[in-house]
């Protein structure tokens, strides 16, 4: 990786980058999790899993600081996050919503352009090195070919790893990814997880919200599970992640499928009953 591209002060594994202690989350008037407690370091992927409205989205932007904490504090690199100016914090903190797309026919380079913006002055232009940047944030994703793409013409996980590659473009320490894998097929899926592993054997700390516990089994390091606005568990993804703590968390029978060689198991949703297996095939 070339200085032009290494992000400044990449996150050392066991350095802790973003800490949340006794968080409370929420909109004005209505509190949407409270207790909430976790760190972040340089290396390493934290897999966050929970219903549909346990405040996983709203607790993303707060650690972002796009939405103001209703009680306790995040601390970025030892600092209160109030305390960062909204420039300088996004030159720390890259952040890949669910599900976005451009109206306008942007190339790919374009949109990862725009991850420049935290380090252009008031109406600059990107410049050389902000393109030597672009350029090889698409090529640490394997995506380099896709540069003078239309972002409507190439597939919804060459999009997704697009959005990654303009969040590696502010060269943060840390990435936080709302549902990456949302409504792509089984094959881009793939590309995105391996992504994320990527970001991390590149020094990058990376948080992942997501439905899917077999992505969190094998993609994270460690795993955090919430439900209706608090933490029901927290530690090594192997360990949190198993049939019982899955039951609770969704309220839903869990299958669980053991791989004949010995790995990781798979989790299923258990199908209704008297269903049967050509009914859920």
């Amino acid at each position: 990786m070339s200085a032009a591209s290494a992000p400044k002060g990449e996150g050392v594994p066991g350095t802790a980058l973003l800490e949340a202690t006794d968080l409370g989350v929420g909109y004005p008037g209505r509190l949407v999790g409270s207790g909430l407690s976790l760190s972040l370091t340089g290396g390493e992927v934290l897999a966050l899993l929970g219903p549909n409205g346990c405040g996983k989205t709203t607790l993303l932007k707060t650690l972002l600081g796009l939405l103001p904490a209703l009680g306790g504090a995040v601390q970025l690199q030892g600092r209160t996050l109030a305390a960062w100016p909204l420039a300088e914090r996004a030159r720390v903190l890259a952040y890949v919503p669910q599900g976005q797309t451009s109206t306008f026919g942007f190339t790919a380079l374009e949109m990862v352009l725009m991850g420049r913006t935290a380090h252009l002055g008031l109406l600059a232009r990107p410049g050389a090195k902000d393109r030597a940047v672009a350029h090889e944030a698409l090529a640490r994703l394997g995506i380099a070919h896709l540069a003078v793409r239309s972002v409507h013409e190439i597939s919804g996980g060459e999009r997704q790893l697009v959005l990654i590659a303009r969040a590696l473009a502010q060269q943060p320490h840390a990435v936080l990814l709302d549902e990456p894998t949302a409504s792509l097929d089984f094959g881009n899926q793939g590309l995105v997880m391996h992504a994320i592993r990527a970001l991390a054997a590149q020094g990058l700390a990376v948080l992942f919200t997501t439905h899917d516990p077999n992505q969190a089994l094998r993609c994270a390091d460690r795993a955090m599970l919430m439900r209706e606005g608090r933490v029901m568990a927290e530690g090594a993804a192997g360990q949190v992640i198993e049939a019982g703590a899955l039951r609770a968390l969704y309220g839903a029978g869990v299958l669980t499928v053991h791989d004949a060689a010995g790995g990781l198991p798979a989790f299923l949703p258990e199908p209704a009953p008297g269903a049967s297996p050509a009914a859920n095939s």
